[in-house]
């Protein structure tokens, strides 16, 4: 039987090893770490770095929380209001803002949660280039959906469209990126076991320096102008748009009374907003708004 111990230990784990690879890309930050605890129960080790030669911001965040199940929660979980119930939630978030416009920004999500007798698995990743480059987001897609077949054949092209779904900014009619894969409420059904999901969840965890770091060292050495970093600052804003105002995450944490510093670890250091801004024809910029919007087959 999968105990919370065992999931929580491999979620430390996982950010101990994601710390480690992303302090080597780098090759001069290093993580410092801020241990805290919730009034309700449980806590977390949030760990930021920043000013590095590739990275300019991020956070990878472990926390392990429970106490009375919050009636939105209880909502989602199918629970009566008047139910006198805990719930527990674990898990490891992390959000990448490079230096280099060149070099995309990441975020991955592997979380488990329990609200009274139900427990399920939720997650993802996703890619937020500034500039798209067609061959590193099939890179991206092709090592997720090589993840994904491993388990189910049906996860890629359904985790695929979630993504598509989810990371999408409604006000700006453009997805936040290029997508990845997300999903949630991985419960166990249909015949899969829960111990079946939490070995998906664990592949893409381990995923994550395999897939990401080959993209810093291709393009951190790019050659780029004020302009591209510009850009990069438009781009970021959207960013923010989407996490204050749609990500489930944001939500679930302020909601829980979970530590605002660490929730809002994922905004970046620096963002801009320009009027209307319009990219000139047939420009970088213009090709990757292009782009922007789901559906496209990056994996084929």
């Amino acid at each position: 039987m999968l105990s919370q111990e065992t999931i929580e230990t491999y979620f430390r784990s996982l950010q101990d090893e994601i710390c480690r690879g992303l302090e080597q890309a780098d090759g001069k930050a290093k993580f410092e770490e801020d241990l805290w605890k919730r009034p309700e129960g449980g806590g977390g080790r949030t760990r930021t770095i920043t000013n590095g030669n590739n990275i300019e911001k991020g956070g990878v965040n472990f926390s392990a929380v429970d106490g009375p199940c919050p009636d939105f929660l209880k909502k989602e979980a199918g629970l009566k209001e008047d139910e006198n119930t805990t719930f527990y939630a674990t898990g490891v978030s992390l959000v990448i803002h490079p230096v280099n416009p060149m070099v995309p920004i990441v975020h991955m999500n592997v979380r488990y949660l329990k609200a009274g007798n139900l427990e399920w698995f939720g997650g993802g990743i996703d890619l937020t280039p500034h500039y798209i480059v067609e061959e590193d987001a099939k890179f991206f897609h092709k090592h997720l959906k090589k993840v994904c077949d491993e388990h189910n054949p049906s996860y890629y092209t359904e985790f695929k469209k979630w993504a598509d779904d989810y990371f999408f900014i409604p006000h700006r009619n453009e997805t936040r990126g290029i997508g990845g894969i997300f999903f949630d409420r991985l419960s166990a059904k249909d015949g899969i076991s829960i111990e079946d999901r939490f070995e998906f969840v664990k592949a893409v965890g381990n995923s994550f320096l395999k897939v990401y770091l080959p993209l810093i060292e291709k393009n951190k050495n790019r050659v780029y102008t004020e302009d591209n970093r510009q850009w990069q600052l438009l781009r970021r804003g959207r960013y923010v748009e989407f996490n204050l105002v749609y990500d489930r995450g944001t939500k679930f944490g302020l909601l829980t009374n979970g530590r605002t510093e660490s929730i809002l670890m994922s905004l970046p250091p620096t963002a801009c907003w320009e009027y209307s801004n319009q990219p000139i024809k047939d420009s970088p910029e213009e090709k990757t708004l292009a782009l922007l919007k789901k559906g496209i087959d990056w994996a084929n």
